[in-house]
């Protein structure tokens, strides 16, 4: 299969619905909008931590992966000079409608992390949530990351960590319940979890991505999915979730293991 083939394949899972609006997106103006914004930030309050979208008055920001727009509303309210791609027509879409209805402006298109159409030392901020792990070159999308910000400029990324609830509850589905305990976490992820080719970081694979960027910051929170708070998404559900979902006990997985979430926070500079 061939690079393009993989793409292919991740933008027409996206293209069918982008991040979710099936689950989340009531209906396509100011209240649907509104409403799916306070749902993502009520099971994600960690965003803000990352994205620090106050800081973004007057800076040059891009961000990879727009899906329904949200978090690039928050960056146009704060002021920012704003551009946006994602891979689908589909989430460039929604945010193009959701901006017009909030009266806010980007510069929206269709574009591949992999292959950047920005010139160097564009960006004062690049931010990417949940999306450059779905690249099958997670590591030339981080390359361009590092071209385009501006020498001393931040990028904020969040992607998928190897050793997480998540993964260990698909390996159970997927690999231990079929007779296939050592099947390999990368499969694992790879066929079961969102798009397919999705990948999952140690935090060394994280630190090899960002080898090439100073004051790098790497940590992991507990999602939603983790905790089993929310839907599981667009690929998984049925009874044996729905009563997981009742029984599973929260308090003790953040109180035992509250590195062993999904999420993989990265915070990093351009060298100056």
């Amino acid at each position: 299969m061939t690079v393009n083939d993989e793409k292919d394949k991740v933008h027409d899972f996206w293209n069918r619905a982008s991040c979710g609006e099936a689950l989340l997106l009531a209906s396509m103006d100011r209240d649907g909008y509104a409403g799916q914004a306070k749902a993502r930030y009520e099971l994600e309050p960690y965003i803000d931590d990352l994205a620090r979208f106050g800081e973004a008055k007057g800076q040059m920001v891009l961000e990879i992966g727009v899906g329904l727009g949200a978090d690039h509303q928050r960056f146009a309210e704060a002021g920012a000079a704003l551009y946006g791609i994602d891979l689908t027509q589909l989430a460039v879409d929604h945010t193009m409608r959701r901006l017009e209805a909030f009266n806010l402006h980007s510069n929206l298109s269709r574009g591949d992390a992999e292959n950047l159409s920005f010139p160097d030392g564009t960006f004062d901020i690049v931010y990417s949530w949940g999306v450059l792990h779905h690249s099958p070159n997670t590591r030339q999308a981080f390359d361009e990351v590092l071209r385009v910000l501006k020498p001393g400029g931040r990028a904020a990324i969040m992607i998928y960590s190897k050793w997480s609830l998540v993964g260990l509850m698909l390996w159970g589905r997927y690999a231990l319940l079929r007779g296939r305990p050592f099947t390999k976490m990368a499969t694992i992820y790879s066929r079961y979890l969102e798009s397919p080719g999705t990948k999952a970081f140690t935090r060394h694979e994280a630190e090899r991505l960002t080898r090439r960027f100073s004051s790098v910051r790497i940590w992991t929170v507990m999602s939603h999915g983790d905790l089993l708070a929310s839907g599981a998404g667009q690929r998984h559900s049925g009874m044996i979730l729905s009563l997981a979902r009742r029984l599973w006990p929260r308090w003790l997985f953040r109180t035992l293991c509250p590195h062993a979430g999904l999420f993989m926070l990265i915070e990093a500079q351009k060298p100056s």
